[in-house]
């Protein structure tokens, strides 16, 4: 039995940021490359690279073309990444575009609902969906500018294709920060 492949619509969020409207929702990105981030705000390559490439992304691309998302997935340190210090860092960073809240884990767990869905390995965990929605790209870590812009060019420029390239996916890892991103 084949199941559908993942989409942007298998995000389960508490709370948008940086939308122009209430009720926002990953509808809104309908037709879109959707350049995606899981991140957290107290991890290190988070906050040094994911983010400002995020920013760069979101100042280059057309917002009509491209649409730039964070996912805001706490799975450690959940007393100190609250709303209002998500807000702050938002802030404090100049992060404009749309921001998820991921949902907390159902069963009370460290994990949120979207970071265990989708199988994410920690952040940063960086996800490229095509105009149909279908993810095409999920790593964990930073991808160079070069490599990202052209994989973003390229989605942009085909009909709606596969889904995932298995090649692309990462392989699990053990957790803790390193050079790389911080796992749970």
């Amino acid at each position: 039995m084949q199941t559908s492949p993942p989409s942007i619509r298998d995000w389960t969020v508490s709370r948008w940021f940086n939308t122009d409207h209430t009720g926002f929702s990953t509808h809104d990105l309908d037709g879109r490359v959707v350049l995606a981030a899981a991140f957290q705000m107290l991890c290190p390559a988070c906050v040094e690279h994911t983010v400002p490439q995020l920013r760069k992304a979101a100042a280059l691309f057309p917002a009509e073309q491209v649409a730039v998302v964070g996912l805001h997935t706490v799975f450690e340190h959940h007393d100190a990444m609250t709303s209002a210090a998500l807000q702050a860092f938002l802030h404090e960073y100049r992060v404009h575009f749309p921001v998820a809240v991921d949902a907390p884990a159902i069963d009370g767990g460290a994990v949120p609902v979207t970071m265990a869905r989708l199988s994410l390995q920690g952040t940063p965990t960086v996800m490229l969906y095509d105009r149909s929605g279908r993810l095409r790209r999920q790593t964990l870590g930073h991808l160079s500018d070069m490599q990202l812009g052209a994989e973003i060019t390229r989605l942009g420029a085909e009909p709606a294709g596969p889904s995932l390239d298995p090649a692309l996916a990462e392989p699990a890892a053990g957790p803790g920060c390193d050079d790389v991103g911080c796992r749970p």
